[in-house]
């Protein structure tokens, strides 16, 4: 590869090569030109092709150093568009220039170096700009970096030269250009042409141009000076010229109508010319759309078409002087039409106010400061948009456009209200959302008699002024949304029909109600709302959000109000006026207070009713049966016990089809108050003490088409849920669930959810039901699915079961201190736009990293970050260790690492990182929160919520939405910016730069002993659920994935029908979850004989702690690394070790991560693998019936244990284990060197049998992560504790000694020589078991020069 060597003398040029010396040419600039190959389907730079040792240290010795990309004019933005590689790879073009240049190097330098004209810059694969001569290509890069979110010069210049980078930012040497662009714009070509609709006369060839509304025909010599024929096309015609192949018959309107044939080459040249033609024939008005071209100047045959009278240049960047700039518009004689907005002017166009028949004029987005006063010229001017610019004032002059009717000042620095609107008495709206006004001036207001709506929102009002005491009668809409008042009396306003108020600090609210039709006044401190009179035409009223104690009398008195809303205040009632209103449709008073509801004597109008989260013990009896147009109904989040009946009779006329009862007291006796709604359609009854269901209730219920009945203690689901045909929605987690439904059979199923149950098999049809998309089967820890279930399974789009645990070598450490379970449900939508993230061994073993990605509307970028975000966040940990600096790092390259797909889609994104603490890397935990967006995540310590998020939206951050205000975005009414998003902080969304921006909020903090558990949600979960309930919702919940399920089954069941996600992570931070023998935790002995393994100066033995909800009070000591749950986490690898007693084993000292082994004389743990198995269970059942142990291979009469083996040498003498009397089996010293497995056997007395279970132990709350170390779920619901129904090998003398790897073990005895003892022989055999042990001879102390190999197994 060739290099030139175009620069000058001097710091900005890097040494020259001493065996090529380089010409040199004026300039200023080096230029390495590459040609690139080829590298898949796109083309790739080679990182070790890009520049050499001598440009890379030159590069190092000033940050202001960089190079840039210069691509060619062949890498066309519809190359870029079809391809669905990398942003890396977006170069089309045959040779990429890597020009090397510092932040001085100006644009015409580098053009001067390539001798080109112009450079041209392009942001997010969107519009092409020409870069004027002074601008600094490798200077926008920087300051580009910086608004990013980089800090760090030398990562500046690092960043700026990935490839990666030109998906967001790229410059070009020629302007680029896209075919279909062009066709839209201009279409030309030489073809032959025949006039006329006869055949006299004859082809000829001509010069044709489409371009505007019209068709040129010229002469080619003389296309420019000779004669023109002009076709204009508007409401014309356009046909296929069927006696000649490719030809087109173009037609024009009117009475003279005129025809010309045009006969095309190829087929591809038709349909270009076709398509593009019946567009202009289809418009009934004369409009040309030029927008987003990115045109400096409007194409020369556009003056043809003079038949234009809308004209849209939006998104472009036209220029003044130029042959067909702006100051060339006049020559449209008659246009009415003009959007220049968004195109950068930065001045305003003088010479457009000759034009005088525009109607409508927008320059909105366009910098401009201030409006010349010939803008009053415009006489005939109906519209004027001005939004998003700086203007402070507004000329006199404009008051002259007597026909202006709408004016547009929004987003703009005005701080009062220009004085010119009196003048303008055919405007009646005041539109000034987004600007400075602190005051509220009613005086000035009401000498402007014709203005009738007022828009201030997002302005910075705090008070307000009244002039006088005389009424306004004629504003009668106004919206004053997003200030910061704190008191509005509006009480003057005695037209005002409807009022916008939301988001202030109001404490008092006074109206007047003579025509008031609507208000909202909600997230307030409301707590009076006086309107006086009684307004007869309210219609809604909107107070949620407040902290008022009663509903508004006059609120009552209201004889047309339908819709109120008082959630979340302060009610203790609700009064029966409200209730028996004959005209309220929709009551809602979620979250507040109230103990009951007053009791219906009459028929009420009452359609949808919200009282959930209140203290209700009840409902009014006569509920049902007075309020028959009732459909709604959710009352969830209450303490109901029992249910109204449905009528008072024997027939019921319920129309409720929408039923949400969830997190109630309710038990098996409302199931058959259920039966009198026959039109239920929704059912939810999660988290109640439901028991049963009986089949002939859900008989009845045949109309249902979603039920939850998730969080009770069911055992079954009734097979008459088989008569369900509607029925597409079934959650039942979180249950004793032991045999599937038979709901395969259901023509309608979509998705199931069954998990956390104690299913063991599934009898499947031969055929399942083709809407079946989504199975939920994880949490079943006895389940076992058989490949022909498997096959059957496979067209299901969702399928989750629980994965096996692989043995890993190294990673067992960090799950002892936390694991994690995840929920995701796509609600009502049909796909799920939510994306998880969960390590529980991050980093070789020694973290975590949690993250959640919400894509609002899109599902493909949540995705990417769930693949990359991750390792993304690795190498910035590698590189720094500062959190503030590898988060921020993490998210800023995640962003560019989107791509393409970035510059339209963006993600709410969540990102928390689990490390040792720098400051105490041995004894603690810290944790790095990062966000974007709106997702969050909450901390529980000591049993408070901790947010450790901030929201990125409009409405939620005043400080952020103040930045995009101050960078003229426009904010919706909707408050979305541009319309597009509420979020102002978010991964991709490049096209939005810089209003929406990609650098994080960052949170760190130390993890101690009281932090319980972490909650990661997207924005549905936390619209949703406070963080308080959120905590007290799962702190008591002992498996991670049940308490996740949990989240997300609240959430729908309070009102959320959008995507949901919930991750819970289960901290166990803290000497309490240590697991080192030095701290006198020891593996379990058996029940009844307790480990006494004694260390020297040990401490006082700690238990687990049971506030984490993972573990509860045990009566032998554990670690919770023997407790962690098996699902939703990457379990640790000593799980089983408990459910085999394997306390009887003497075992080596072992340390956790928060107390690391010394080095000298230890052998590090290595992983091998132990099987054993049986022909037949102790419950009389064949094996085949039985569910299989996990970890356990059976291979037929030889058994494969699968151990973890440890190996200690070294140790003290003092310090090697002892036995006390209590042990089950001594450590004999012909075998000190051996391999010792203590494992009970049934089939011998003598064998050390084991007493029954503590009843502690026996009464600990079943659940996934606990029920599996105690006992095994067998078909039919029950626990049968292990050591009852496990045959297990006693003593593995004879196995060869190996530290790893898989070794033989003596078999097991026949089933039917195993016997169980008997309790009332439990103390005999506990008496000859002591004897035996004392039997047996002491090992001598010159025998202990050495200490033993030990081996323990994780079974």
């Amino acid at each position: 590869m060739g290099e030139v060597d175009l620069g000058l003398p001097g710091p900005l040029e890097p040494p020259e090569p001493p065996e090529a010396p380089a010409t040199r040419q004026p300039g200023g600039i080096r230029v390495l030109k590459r040609n690139m190959k080829r590298n898949g389907s796109r083309n790739c730079l080679n990182r070790r092709s890009r520049f050499g040792s001598r440009e890379r240290d030159w590069l190092r010795e000033d940050v202001r150093r960089g190079y840039v990309y210069l691509y060619g004019a062949e890498t066309t933005p519809a190359t870029i568009a079809t391809s669905t590689s990398s942003a890396s790879s977006a170069a089309a073009s045959s040779d990429l220039h890597l020009v090397l240049c510092t932040v001085e190097t100006s644009a015409s330098e580098i053009c001067a170096g390539e001798g080109r004209e112009s450079l041209y810059l392009q942001l997010h694969g969107d519009l092409v700009r020409r870069l004027e001569s002074t601008e600094r290509p490798l200077q926008i890069v920087y300051d580009y970096l910086s608004r990013l979110g980089f800090d760090d010069p030398v990562r500046i210049q690092e960043e700026a030269t990935n490839p990666d980078l030109g998906c967001m930012i790229r410059f070009y040497g020629e302007k680029p250009c896209q075919m279909d662009h062009l066709d839209r714009i201009l279409l030309s070509g030489i073809y032959n042409v025949r006039k006329g609709k006869t055949q006299l006369h004859k082809w000829a060839e001509r010069l044709v141009v489409l371009c505007g509304t019209c068709l040129i025909v010229s002469s080619v010599k003389d296309c420019q000076t000779g004669k023109m024929h002009i076709l204009p096309l508007v409401g014309g015609k356009i046909e296929e010229v069927k006696r000649r192949q490719h030809s087109l018959a173009f037609s024009s309107a009117g009475a003279q109508t005129q025809t010309y044939h045009v006969s095309f080459e190829t087929l591809a040249e038709y349909q270009r010319w076709q398509r593009q033609a019946s567009k202009v024939v289809s418009q009934r008005i004369s409009t040309v759309d030029l927008s987003c071209y990115s045109l400096e100047e409007v194409p020369e045959h556009l003056f043809y078409s003079q038949d234009i009278t809308y004209l849209n240049l939006r998104h472009n960047f036209m220029k003044l002087e130029r042959p067909g700039g702006l100051d060339t518009l006049y020559k449209f004689s008659q246009l009415k039409g003009l959007n220049l907005s968004h195109n950068k002017l930065g001045l305003f166009p003088v010479l457009l106010c000759d034009i005088s028949t525009l109607a409508e004029l927008n320059l909105s987005c366009n910098g401009f400061h201030d409006l010349p006063s010939q803008i009053g010229n415009l006489l005939n001017l109906q519209t004027l948009c001005l939004d998003g610019n700086f203007l402070t004032t507004l000329p006199e002059e404009l008051g002259n456009l007597q026909q202006l009717s709408s004016l547009g000042i929004s987003f703009n620095n005005f701080s009062q209200i220009p004085e010119v609107y009196e003048k303008l008495i055919m405007s009646d709206k005041v539109v000034m959302a987004g600007n400075g006004l602190e005051v509220l001036d009613l005086g000035l207001l009401s000498r402007m008699g014709h203005i009738k709506h007022v828009d201030l929102r997002m302005n910075h009002l705090k008070t307000m002024v009244i002039e006088n005491l005389e009424g306004n009668k004629y504003i009668t809409h106004m919206d004053l949304r997003d200030n910061q008042l704190t008191d509005l009396d509006l009480s003057s306003l005695c037209s005002l029909e409807q009022l916008h108020c939301e988001r202030n600090q109001l404490r008092e609210l006074t109206l007047s109600g003579f025509s008031l039709r609507t208000l909202y006044a909600g997230s307030n401190r409301l707590t009076a709302v006086n309107v006086y009179p009684v307004p007869s035409l309210l219609t809604s009223l909107e107070l949620s959000r407040n902290l008022l104690e009663c509903v508004p009398d006059w609120a009552c008195e209201a004889k047309k109000l339908e819709i109120l809303d008082v959630s979340y205040n302060l009610l203790t009632e609700v009064p029966l006026r409200i209730l028996s209103s004959l005209s309220l449709r929709k009551l809602m008073v979620g979250h507040n207070r109230i103990h009951n509801l007053p009791t219906l004597v009459e028929h009420i109008s009452l359609e949808v009713l919200d009282i959930q989260h209140n203290i209700l013990t009840r409902l009014p009896d006569t509920l049902f049966s007075r309020a028959l147009n009732l459909r709604y109904l959710n009352a969830s989040a209450n303490s109901l016990e029992s249910l109204p009946s449905a009528s008072a009779g024997e027939e019921s006329l319920s129309m409720l089809q929408l039923l949400y009862l969830t997190n109630n007291l309710l038990t098996d006796q409302c199931i058959p108050v259920l039966v009198g709604h026959p039109h239920l359609r929704i059912l939810h009854l999660a988290n109640n003490q439901l028991q049963t269901f009986p089949a002939s209730k859900l008989n009845k219920l045949e109309q249902l088409e979603e039920l939850n009945l998730s969080g009770n203690k069911l055992k079954t689901i009734p097979t008459t849920i088989a008569n369900c045909k509607r029925l597409h929605t079934l959650v039942a987690h979180s249950n004793n669930i032991s045999i599937f439904p038979e709901i395969l059979q259901l023509p309608q199923i979509q998705f199931v959810d069954l998990s956390c149950n104690d299913l063991t098999e599934i009898l499947i049809p031969e055929a399942l039901p083709a809407s079946l998309q989504d199975l939920d089967l994880t949490g079943n820890t006895n389940l076992v699915l058989e490949h022909k279930t498997l096959d059957m399974f496979s067209h299901i789009t969702t399928l989750k079961i629980d994965q096996k645990p692989l043995p890993t070598t190294d990673s067992t450490v960090a799950s002892t201190f936390w694991s994690h379970g995840l929920a995701e449900m796509a609600g009502q939508r049909n796909k799920l736009c939510v994306s998880s993230l969960a390590m529980d061994n991050f980093a070789e073993g020694v973290g975590a990293v949690y993250g959640m990605f919400d894509g609002d509307r899109n599902e493909e970028l949540p995705r990417l970050l769930q693949c990359t975000m991750a390792d993304v966040l690795l190498e910035e940990v590698q590189q720094s260790t500062n959190d503030m600096v590898f988060m921020t790092n993490t998210f800023l390259v995640s962003h560019r690492k989107l791509g393409m797909a970035g510059q339209k889609l963006g993600s709410s994104a969540l990102l928390c990182y689990i490390r040792p603490d720098i400051a105490d890397p041995v004894g603690g935990f810290s944790l790095t929160v990062a966000n974007v967006g709106t997702c969050q995540a909450v901390l529980c310590r000591g049993g408070k919520p901790v947010p450790l998020s901030k929201v990125f939206s409009l409405e939620q951050d005043p400080g952020e939405a103040q930045r995009v205000k101050d960078q003229k975005a426009i904010i919706t009414e909707d408050n979305k910016v541009n319309g597009v998003t509420c979020c102002t902080r978010m991964l991709g969304c490049t096209y939005l730069y810089p209003w929406i921006l990609p650098k994080p909020h960052i949170s760190s903090t130390p993890l101690n002993i009281q932090d319980e558990l972490l909650i990661l949600g997207n924005k549905a979960l936390w619209e949703y659920l406070s963080y308080t309930e959120a905590v007290n919702a799962v702190r008591h919940v002992q498996d991670p994935l049940s308490a996740a399920k949990k989240l997300c089954t609240l959430a729908q069941s309070y009102g959320c029908q959008d995507n949901v996600g919930a991750m819970v992570v289960y901290l166990n931070i803290g000497e309490e979850g240590c697991t080192c023998e030095m701290n006198g935790l020891t593996l379990p002995g058996p029940v009844g004989f307790a480990s006494t393994t004694n260390i020297k100066d040990a401490p006082k033995p700690a238990t687990p702690s049971s506030s984490s909800g993972i573990a509860s009070e045990f009566s032998s000591e554990m670690s919770t690394s023997e407790v962690s749950s098996e699902v939703g986490s990457t379990a640790s690898d000593e799980h089983n070790t408990v459910g085999l007693e394997a306390g009887l084993l003497p075992r080596p000292e072992r340390r956790c991560s928060l107390h690391p082994t010394p080095t000298s004389g230890v052998f590090q743990r290595q992983p091998s693998c132990a099987t054993f198995s049986s022909n037949q269970s102790d419950n009389g059942l064949d094996s085949d019936d039985d569910q299989p142990v996990e970890g356990v291979i059976s291979n037929g009469s030889k058994v494969e244990v699968e151990v973890d083996i440890h190996c200690c040498r070294g140790r003290d003498l003092e310090n090697s284990p002892t036995h006390t009397e209590k042990s089950a089996l001594p450590f004999p010293e012909e075998h000190a060197r051996g391999l010792v497995l203590g494992i009970r056997r049934q089939n011998s007395v003598n064998s050390g049998i084991l007493l029954p279970g503590s009843k502690d132990k026996m009464e600990l709350q079943k659940s996934p992560s606990t029920s599996c170390l105690y006992g095994k779920k067998l078909s039919n619901g029950s626990i049968v504790p292990l050591e009852d129904s496990l045959n297990l090998i006693e003593v593995a003398t004879e196995a060869p000694k190996r530290k790893t790897g898989y070794f033989a073990a003596p078999t097991q005895l026949e089933p039917e020589d195993q016997f169980v003892v008997p309790r009332d022989l439990e103390e005999e055999v506990k008496e000859q078991m002591k004897q035996h042990q004392e039997s047996r001879p002491e090992p001598h102390e010159e025998d202990r020069t050495e200490p033993p190999e030990e081996f323990d197994t994780a079974l």
